[in-house]
């Protein structure tokens, strides 16, 4: 054996922590609504649909998950084209689930997350003056139900959109 060798770190095998996980990452649709100001003050209510996939990378440690979403006025009149892309996973160093996220406005951030029963919640790390809290309910199988909130300045938590997701 080579001198050394021993010690080099080994990637860490996957637990049974990322199969709770995949419950929540199933490709799906949606529709659903974004709230008035909930794209900022003065931002009209819109409708949307969207679509998701997911792939297991690096032997099953990471999900990644690719979301595009179409938005509309409420007289149908079409808005924006949204897109996420999504890696999610346990971080043993943490113990528990952390995510990353970049999407087509710019934004790029690093969340928590935690699985209480039927619920997956992600919250932004740290403390910054806009904070984002997502919500993912399995109560129903067949239609997830998802939520984006978001707290400015440590203020209370408020609705931007809310969806209902059916399994592809």
């Amino acid at each position: 054996m080579l001198a050394g060798l021993d010690r080099i770190p080994q990637p860490i095998a996957v637990g049974p922590e990322m199969d709770v996980l995949a419950r929540f990452c199933r490709d799906m649709t949606w529709t659903g609504i974004v709230e008035a100001d909930g794209m900022g003050p003065g931002t009209p209510a819109m409708t949307a649909r969207g679509h998701g996939t997911h792939q297991r990378i690096q032997g099953g440690r990471w999900i990644v998950g690719t979301y595009e979403q179409d938005q509309f006025l409420l007289d149908g009149t079409f808005v924006l084209k949204w897109q996420l892309h999504w890696v999610v996973g346990w971080d043993p160093a943490s113990g528990g689930y952390r995510a990353t996220l970049a999407d087509n406005y710019g934004h790029a951030g690093v969340m928590r997350g935690c699985i209480d029963g039927d619920r997956l919640t992600f919250e932004t790390l740290g403390e910054p003056a806009v904070r984002l809290r997502l919500v993912w309910d399995v109560t129903d199988p067949r239609q997830m139900l998802w939520r984006n909130e978001t707290s400015v300045d440590g203020g209370p938590w408020t609705l931007v959109e809310a969806y209902h997701c059916t399994p592809t």
